[in-house]
């Protein structure tokens, strides 16, 4: 855990970046969905990677469980209801130009179709409170959470950012065709404006099309706060 004080900065807004928020028709998803939405979109949105397009995970809060997780070794899948978007972290001067091309398309997430709808428009603003549901790991940093949280401070100072705040969950992982991704959840708080921004924009680490290293705003560091997905 880090955790310093500091005077805040007045908000501010991104017109560099922005989030496309779309609608979906979609009955189920695996669990573990990254790659293979990766995977379509990359075949909608040829040199997606290349042109700095990250991708969010689709988070469904509830599920057939309750609030349990469904466990995909049971044959058990994400329900995602009418509420539920697909977000896509990019450049805003190509935000008409993607929503359009992908308005209407149909994806195949490993066997399960999930066709897009309309998208909106979400931009980027100078939350002190951003959290990352998967950051990618290395080395021993699995059993180790301060060796993680000191490589993530300086792989943000190398980015002009200065952590006040952290704090990492526990382990995860992203299947691929490659071996898994393993990840950690990373939260942080009493961000500047200016860092919040650059954070957003810029992500953290490697495989965002994966959805690694990718921000969003929290309400506060409770632990029952969650991050706004609508």
């Amino acid at each position: 855990m880090l955790w310093e004080d500091d005077k805040a900065e007045e908000p501010q807004t991104s017109s560099e970046v922005l989030d496309l928020a779309f609608s979906m028709q979609c009955r189920q998803l695996p669990v573990d969905h990254l790659h293979e939405l990766s995977r379509a979109l990359e075949q909608a949105l040829p040199g997606m990677r290349e042109k700095g397009i990250a991708v969010h995970e689709i988070h469904i809060a509830g599920s057939q469980n309750g609030w349990e997780r469904p466990d995909p070794s049971l044959g058990q899948h994400l329900m995602p209801s009418r509420r539920t978007r697909m977000h896509l972290r990019v450049p805003a001067p190509m935000a008409d130009e993607i929503a359009d091309r992908l308005l209407g398309v149909t994806l195949d997430i490993d066997g399960c179709e999930l066709t897009l709808g309309k998208a909106k428009k979400k931009p980027l603003s100078s939350h002190d409170t951003l959290y990352a549901r998967h950051v990618l790991m290395q080395n021993d940093e699995w059993k180790d959470e301060n060796l993680f949280l000191q490589r993530m401070a300086e792989e943000l100072g190398r980015q002009g950012i200065r952590i006040r705040k952290a704090l990492c969950g526990k382990g995860s992982q992203i299947n691929t065709p490659e071996g898994p991704l393993h990840t950690r959840s990373l939260m942080i708080a009493d961000l500047k404006p200016s860092d919040s921004l650059r954070l957003q924009q810029e992500g953290l680490g490697e495989h965002q099309h994966l959805g690694c290293g990718i921000f969003l705003p929290m309400k506060g560091i409770q632990p029952a706060a969650t991050p706004g997905d609508d």
